[in-house]
């Protein structure tokens, strides 16, 4: 079985964690790694949503699976398009680590500790939006490629603090970096934030990928994924909207929160809905309802 991925540290990690899972699963199984970059890590000097969007971190390892050079991949949920191409499907969605942004800094504990002018980078329209929303003080700039870079970047000076997904920073052993951990309150996450997916080709050869990837299916992981990017979808699902959503599951109850907004955070309304858990889709539609 031969897993393909992208060549960053954070994405072999997520590669061997799934190679690891399913060599315990079926020690018979020979599980390989084939790596690879795409398009989104070779373009690094723009935004996303000025040069194609979620579907630049994906392409490559989709044409790998079509072309039979590998069976599955293992996607960032928030980095997958909320539409997949005909012939590919999501087979398993694994447990969610922390959700939540993480704020970054060498010199200052919070962004409430930043000084007027003082520069914080990031790569998503929604966290400008939110951090511009309510720290009009601060300047805010792209910060664009893996990992490791953005840390190189921040290390370098040429920015006082960057603000990244905690899940990543854990995953990689790195939690010591993260200065203060945003509530979701300040900094609403995003659609799939801290989630890991699979995606694999649709075979001829009777092989029932699915069924052998399900062990690793995580239901609730699942369900708040679903709601939080049917709000996405339906506000076209992409890089160039400002949007969070952001569910939790208590019970058999799920409670969905969104919040869609301008860049410069001049303009963002809220909405919240509370459903059956079992009803997820359901839910995020009627919550993008609310805020459109």
């Amino acid at each position: 079985m031969v897993i393909a991925s992208r060549e960053s540290r954070l994405a072999m990690w997520q590669a061997e964690y799934v190679r690891d899972r399913l060599t315990l699963l079926y020690p018979q199984c020979d599980v390989k790694i084939v790596g690879m970059t795409t398009r989104g890590d070779q373009i690094l000097d723009r935004t996303l949503s000025k040069v194609g969007g979620k579907g630049l971190f994906v392409k490559e390892l989709e044409v790998a699976m079509a072309e039979g050079r590998a069976d599955l991949a293992v996607h960032c949920l928030k980095d997958m398009p909320m539409e997949l191409p005909q012939g590919f499907a999501m087979a398993a969605v694994l447990e969610r680590e922390d959700a939540r942004d993480a704020f970054v800094s060498n010199d200052y504990a919070s962004l409430d500790e930043l000084p007027a002018g003082a520069v914080v980078g990031t790569s998503s329209l929604r966290r400008q939006a939110l951090i511009a929303a309510r720290y009009p003080q601060l300047v805010i700039k792209p910060l664009r490629g893996n990992l490791d870079t953005r840390l190189g970047k921040l290390d370098r000076g040429e920015y006082a603090a960057i603000i990244l997904a905690a899940a990543g920073l854990k995953r990689l052993g790195l939690a010591s970096r993260i200065r203060s951990v945003l509530d979701a309150d300040i900094s609403l996450p995003a659609p799939g934030q801290g989630t890991l997916a699979i995606e694999i080709p649709e075979r001829d050869d009777g092989l029932d990928l699915a069924s052998l990837l399900a062990p690793l299916h995580h239901v609730p992981s699942a369900l708040v994924s679903v709601a939080e990017r049917k709000v996405s979808q339906v506000f076209g699902g992409s890089c160039q909207v400002p949007l969070a959503s952001y569910a939790t599951i208590t019970g058999d109850q799920m409670r969905l929160r969104a919040m869609v907004a301008t860049p410069d955070g001049q303009r963002m309304i809220s909405a919240e809905a509370s459903g059956p858990a079992d009803s997820a889709e359901a839910l995020g539609l009627q919550v993008a309802e609310l805020l459109r």
